[in-house]
């Protein structure tokens, strides 16, 4: 269980981004973090693998405080947390496969991970991981020629292979176009459920909020004004959390269709031959 207590953060210029934050997220729990801009969605999510130092309050994590950890300690709590992040963050000229596989980074020693040089086991993982998101066949390709979806899967892979407790995801669908954005957060419900794995996903989308996450938690200028389930999300909520406006197509209905499954994003391919990233072993 993630466990967050008045947690505070307050910038160099005096802005007061997170007002005394408390907040449980449980074991498998998929909770999205919706809000305004400015209203401190990032900034709780940066303070929790300490990206962003908090002011004040404590953070723990399965019975971990965080926040107390020192920097070698703190090195080693960040391989529980998988980070997704809204820009993908990857090496542009590297492969597919060397991008999935630098989520291992913190497991290897120094001169395996300059030299790139993966126990199989990971590899065989970073397969298995990159075939169930329909990325197997694109093992060997450059990062910087897949499209903003492949690059949000290849992103997905190099969080889930670090094996982690918790998943950090920020605005995962931002530079997305519609129905990839479904893919991917549909993509991302379906993983967390497979591994029983917590996430806290920071999203401008309220229809995809609501479609996809367990429960929605509405910041508003730093501070909590809603934390409730999917279908408690009233024009009057949203209204609190973001201000008047007509809010009525906004929400998710009950009937609406669902969207594809994660076979309909890349159909099944073959796994590519192994031999043919033997330079990484």
């Amino acid at each position: 269980m993630l466990r967050i207590k008045g947690l505070t953060k307050r910038y160099r210029t005096g802005d007061l981004a997170l007002k005394g934050i408390d907040l449980d997220v449980p074991d498998g729990q998929v909770m999205a973090l919706i809000g305004p801009s400015g209203a401190g969605k990032s900034t709780v999510i940066r303070c929790i693998n300490r990206l962003v130092e908090p002011t004040a309050g404590t953070i723990e994590l399965n019975d971990t405080e965080i926040v107390a950890l020192s920097s070698g300690n703190l090195r080693r709590m960040r391989r529980r947390m998988g980070m997704i992040f809204q820009e993908y963050a990857l090496v542009e000229r590297l492969s597919v496969m060397e991008n999935v596989l630098s989520g291992r980074l913190g497991y290897v020693g120094f001169w395996q991970s300059y030299l790139r040089k993966f126990p199989q086991s990971d590899i065989d993982e970073a397969f298995r991981l990159l075939q169930r998101v329909g990325l197997d066949h694109m093992a060997d390709k450059r990062a910087d020629e897949l499209s903003g979806g492949q690059r949000q899967r290849v992103g997905i892979c190099r969080a889930l292979i670090q094996n982690p407790e918790l998943l950090l995801v920020d605005e995962p669908t931002a530079s997305l176009d519609p129905k990839t954005s479904r893919q991917i957060m549909r993509l991302i419900k379906e993983l967390c459920a497979e591994r029983k794995l917590s996430a806290i996903i920071n999203i401008h989308d309220v229809m995809l909020a609501q479609m996809f996450a367990e429960r929605i938690v509405g910041l508003k200028l730093g501070e909590i004004v809603y934390d409730g389930p999917p279908d408690q999300l009233t024009p009057a909520v949203l209204t609190q959390i973001y201000g008047e406006e007509d809010w009525a197509s906004t929400i998710r209905k009950a009937d609406d269709d669902e969207p594809e499954t994660i076979d309909e994003i890349a159909p099944a391919t073959p796994i590519i031959e192994r031999d043919r990233l033997a330079g990484l072993t």
